[in-house]
């Protein structure tokens, strides 16, 4: 029997839907999915099967403007993660159409390996009528020759089975990449940091995430089959120490149980979750941060 592997680098705008998509074909949270952009830092390897076929979906961060040199290592890991691929994909948002952004991640499409095969999926479909679709996939395929085309909605499933079987079926003829019972590459410790992460930005103002990092510290089993989770919470700056812990600590114990229970249905099995809240206001300097995110320090320099 033919068997397929390879990877597919998911592109697009911030909050396009390449979290969700990739939670999708996986059929497990595998990424962090929030309404706020740039939540995505690390390029998450989301391992989905089709059939004979293993595909490695490498949800990358958003390509936007970068301005610090987390932005800028952030660009780098979407780019780099596009240029290994075997297969690109394009998400558009449906509604929003052809944006300043978009025109930007089109007109540097053409500096992909020579080699590199690129789809559209145009997201969202379910927020727009079937005419201004078509436009927008014309309008896309004349800047750019698309391979194929896909209409999809991410979040409701519209279309995603028959973009993933068109990516299993076009895949590289090759072994598995990864056990069959693997659904990520991410070590569960970032994992984890990643879930607290996400309840972090759910819960806090718009500008907070942004200056916060997660970070596991220690992960310890225990005999009865459960498993103790320390974490450390570093912002940059006292007053959003402050915004985190919440009146009497209410705010953190929230984020904390939410993600325990995250945590819980995502291992099958019993946690006991610990955060910390640190102060350190250079922590966006910091190599060591970076590494923990899955990113590259030297990726941000200007």
């Amino acid at each position: 029997m033919t068997t397929r592997a390879g990877f597919v680098a998911l592109i697009g705008e911030p909050n396009a839907g390449k979290s969700t998509l990739t939670n999708r074909m996986v059929g497990a949270k595998v990424s962090i999915v929030t309404h706020k952009v740039q939540t995505t830092r690390a390029r998450i390897r989301g391992v989905a099967l089709e059939g004979t076929a293993q595909i490695v979906f490498v949800d990358t961060p958003g390509l936007f403007q970068p301005r610090r040199r987390l932005d800028r290592a952030m660009v780098a890991a979407a780019r780099g993660g596009a240029a290994d691929a075997d297969i690109v994909v394009l998400l558009v948002e449906a509604h929003r159409g052809m944006t300043a952004g978009v025109k930007t991640i089109l007109d540097r499409l053409p500096d992909l390996p020579k080699t590199a095969r690129v789809a559209l999926a145009i997201n969202k479909i379910d927020r727009t009528q079937a005419e201004t679709l078509l436009s927008l996939s014309k309008a896309l395929n004349d800047a750019y020759p698309f391979e194929r085309t896909f209409m999809i909605s991410a979040e409701k499933g519209h279309g995603t089975e028959d973009l993933k079987a068109w990516l299993g079926a076009e895949l590289p003829e090759g072994p598995r990449l990864y056990p069959e019972d693997q659904i990520a590459d991410l070590p569960l410790r970032m994992i984890a940091a990643e879930m607290t992460r996400e309840k972090l930005t759910l819960r806090l103002h718009q500008e907070l995430p942004y200056q916060l990092t997660v970070e596991t510290e220690s992960w310890q089993e225990r005999d009865d089959g459960s498993a103790r989770i320390d974490q450390v919470i570093y912002v940059a700056r006292d007053g959003h120490k402050g915004i985190v812990l919440g009146h009497k600590g209410e705010t953190v114990k929230a984020i904390s149980k939410a993600a325990r229970e995250e945590l819980e249905e995502f291992l099958g099995r019993k946690i006991h979750l610990f955060m910390q809240v640190k102060v350190r206001e250079k922590w966006l300097e910091e190599a060591e941060r970076y590494s923990e995110m899955g990113l590259d320090f030297k990726d941000g320099n200007s």
